[in-house]
């Protein structure tokens, strides 16, 4: 009976200080300052601090054909057969004879394809008037020296997010898509320092 009692009078000077390190609103037993806490919650973004996914899945396909066939011919005969002002002036009467022929055909094409596929989880770094969202997003990765960058940012309609927090890259506005590598990989595959400048100079001053 003692040790009962000993466990009331435990749990009675307990619950104020579980009761004050949970504070709630004033009549309401749910903070909507904590976020969703049961299974069927909404757990995609919707303010400023949430994070969201991105699927990035940009597929350039660009094919552009151009042809011109330009082609002009004239002729030009012009003979004089009488000249009776004075008999025998002339032995032989003026003619005049020319023609010119112009061909010019052009064509072109251009074709290119590209592919980039990666996921990045963005932070919602604002939310507009109309409910839109604005992302921000950055991963850095660092392999034996070898850095590689993403960055990502646009925005989002709210209805677009899927249930899964998710979003394709396509379906955001005024969207920016950055890859940066910085490494010994990365420099072997291309032109850097001054012999950049040099071969650039020279292409650029090159006439044929």
């Amino acid at each position: 009976m003692t040790r009962l009692l000993l466990a009331l009078l435990v749990a009675l000077l307990a619950a104020p200080a579980v009761a004050q390190s949970h504070p709630t609103r004033p009549g309401s037993i749910y903070s909507p300052d904590a976020g969703p806490v049961t299974l069927v919650g909404n757990k995609t973004a919707r303010r400023p601090g949430d994070l969201l996914t991105v699927v990035i899945s940009e597929i350039q396909n660009l094919k552009n054909e151009e042809k011109t066939d330009l082609t002009t011919d004239s002729s030009l005969k012009k003979q004089l057969t009488d000249f009776n002002i004075k008999p025998d002036l002339f032995g032989t009467l003026p003619s005049l004879e020319g023609s010119s022929s112009d061909l010019f055909a052009g064509k072109a094409n251009y074709e290119k394809k590209g592919n980039f596929t990666a996921r990045l989880t963005a932070i919602v770094t604002d939310a507009l008037p109309n409910g839109n969202l604005v992302l921000q997003g950055r991963r850095e990765i660092r392999i034996d020296g070898e850095i590689k960058v993403i960055e990502f940012s646009g925005v989002v309609r709210r209805f677009d997010i899927s249930a899964s927090n998710t979003i394709q890259s396509e379906l955001v506005a005024d969207a920016h898509v950055s890859y940066l590598g910085t490494g010994p990989l990365s420099n072997a595959t291309r032109r850097r320092g001054l012999g950049k400048w040099v071969h650039d100079a020279i292409a650029w001053l090159w006439p044929f």
